[in-house]
């Protein structure tokens, strides 16, 4: 989950931008990145209003088949939606009708270790390091004929969003970012925070011992489910807004993936030399200069930076929206709305 554990580190390594970027002001939306289509009005979005996809198409794409739902016209501007972790696609059940009716055409992935996602290869290293997660989804953009894409998440997602648009700018149209500028590093990761931060992080280390390992493959079901009340301390969900989530940790690599990511974040994990060379790079906390909304709730649980923070890490068109009525971690579920807004406005910028 995204935290104020990247800016408290980058503070310590004296590396963080501090200053609040003045608010733009974006444009009507733009014509389709390809084709003929031209997005018109969003339209209103309930929360819950929908509870599945139509179907999940399913692409091989770098070292995995990836499982994905798709809607809207195939000519239409490309947003790929990207989940977190204790999450899944169901984040954007309400936001990808939205904004397929609007004219985008929408690709919501399950990330590797979710869903029906899967490695073609079972020798293939069950790797969560930040880095991986952007190649698949490069390698997806890819397979889909995909030039050039909006790219909008929060959590893993928006990390993986920040990552392309920082590596491969020129596949990235525009973002929208859950919580700001999330990239960071290992050196990052190993140094200590004052204790009501490290508190924060508390599944983390759990996840650094084999008990945790053990105890998040038997009881995962109950541990995202508390993950989600305490990210979201507001948002009343039901059984079977959950169950249609949790459905997705099922995934038979979805714990070496997850174990792997927090470890990996520590230093207590090492990864795969190819990525070795991007992760070098993102140490250096890039800028990213792609246009880009970052968003944050009111209520949000779960540890965050502060806007002030990171808005100096982008440099090109940027505005910051904070979204309030008790707004929680999993944004786009809890106002599909506004998160569906912040895609159409930022592509049109």
């Amino acid at each position: 989950m995204s935290d104020r554990i990247d800016h408290d580190r980058r503070r310590f390594l004296a590396t963080a931008a501090i200053g609040i970027a003045a608010p733009l002001v974006l444009g009507s939306a733009a014509a389709a990145q390809s084709g003929k289509a031209s997005p018109s009005h969003l339209p209103n979005v309930k929360p819950g209003a929908n509870t599945s996809f139509a179907a999940i198409k399913q692409i091989d794409a770098g070292v995995l088949n990836v499982g994905y739902a798709e809607a809207g016209p195939a000519d239409g501007p490309v947003v790929i939606l990207l989940h977190g972790w204790p999450y899944d696609i169901h984040s954007f059940v309400d936001v990808a009708p939205a904004l397929a009716q609007a004219g985008y055409r929408v690709i919501v992935p399950h990330l590797r270790g979710y869903g029906t996602t899967r490695f073609l290869s079972p020798d293939t290293m069950r790797n969560g390091e930040p880095a991986a997660l952007a190649a698949d989804i490069v390698a997806l953009m890819d397979a889909l004929g995909v030039r050039q894409a909006t790219l909008a998440g929060y959590d893993w997602g928006a990390r993986t969003a920040n990552i392309i648009a920082a590596l491969w700018p020129g596949r990235v149209k525009a973002m929208v970012s859950v919580s700001g500028y999330l990239i960071s590093s290992q050196a990052a990761g190993k140094m200590p925070l004052p204790p009501s931060a490290e508190l924060q992080w508390w599944y983390q280390f759990y996840f650094a011992t084999d008990r945790g390992r053990e105890g998040y493959a038997k009881n995962r079901h109950d541990f995202a489910r508390l993950i989600w009340k305490l990210a979201s301390p507001k948002w009343h969900f039901d059984d079977a807004t959950y169950d249609r989530s949790a459905a997705s940790l099922d995934n038979p690599d979805h714990v070496d993936i997850t174990i792997h990511n927090y470890r990996w974040r520590l230093g207590l994990a090492e990864g795969e030399t190819k990525y070795a060379e991007l992760e070098q790079r993102l140490a250096s906390l890039p800028v990213i200069t792609v246009p880009t909304i970052t968003m944050e709730g009111d209520a949000n649980g779960a540890p965050h930076p502060e806007p002030a923070s990171y808005a100096k890490r982008f440099s090109g068109k940027y505005e910051h929206r904070t979204i309030t009525g008790g707004i929680g971690h999993n944004l786009p579920q809890e106002a599909p709305q506004a998160f569906a807004q912040a895609a159409v406005d930022i592509v049109g910028s």
